[in-house]
């Protein structure tokens, strides 16, 4: 048993049960909520170490679920969803969810993301603990610090997500060399399962967003057509 603490947030019962069963297998404390007034409590009680999250809950729904939680914390959230939009989704990653896996999924899946949530919070642990001067990156006016987990751009502190600055400082590491989609996920999501794409590209726009002079014509991520994306400088 470790001791880690996993809170399924869920209505229906039976993947719930399922849930539970293959969490518990795997080492992991479970708690249970099956509405969105529940799940708050229960987190402000229990401190989750990760939250899986349905966005179909009675009473309050999962994207504001998501809201109020990251107002409180910053607990890795991995939305489990029915809705097949894609605005759904990116709505839940703009509030804070840091992914999702989408209905009907295969339980190997979803332990292996929650594997990789927890192998990157030990990874971090492990990096904050040293003061190498090398774990600060710089790419023109860009400034990232690994330590502090902050970035500027011109002088000025960027708003990035927690994955948004993982992908920026791994880009940035790896200059000049081009990555898949499917190698991102690995490398800076920490999957050994397939992911859903799409959720790297999200993730990209809103780098170029806040890092680009131009979004639309980008210079420093730039996209390989028929590969994925490689930092340019």
């Amino acid at each position: 048993m470790n001791d880690k603490t996993v809170l399924v947030i869920e209505d229906e019962e039976t993947l719930v049960e399922a849930l539970r069963y293959n969490l518990a297998r795997e080492g992991y404390r479970v708690a249970t909520a099956a509405d969105g007034e529940q799940a708050l409590e229960l987190a402000e009680r229990e401190r989750p170490d990760l939250v899986l999250l349905d966005l179909m809950l009675p009473k309050l729904d999962g994207l504001e679920v998501t809201r109020i939680l990251r107002k409180r914390s910053s607990v890795p959230i991995l939305m489990l969803t029915a809705r097949a939009t894609e605005v759904d989704k990116v709505v839940g990653l703009e509030l804070g969810a840091d992914d999702y896996v989408t209905k009907p999924f295969s339980m190997r899946e979803l332990l292996a993301r929650v594997r990789a949530v927890f192998r990157r919070q030990e990874m971090l642990k492990t990096g904050s603990a040293t003061t190498d001067p090398s774990r600060r990156l710089s790419a023109g006016d860009l400034s990232i610090d690994l330590d502090t987990h902050q970035a500027t751009l011109a002088g000025q502190p960027l708003s990035l997500k927690p994955r948004e600055f993982d992908l920026l400082a791994f880009l940035v590491q790896n200059r000049g060399h081009a990555f898949t989609r499917d190698q991102l996920l690995e490398r800076v999501w920490g999957y050994d399962y397939a992911g859903d794409t799409r959720t790297v590209d999200v993730h990209v726009r809103w780098l170029r967003e806040k890092i680009e002079a131009n979004p639309a014509e980008p210079t420093r991520i730039l996209t390989v057509r028929g590969v994925g994306y490689r930092f340019a400088g």
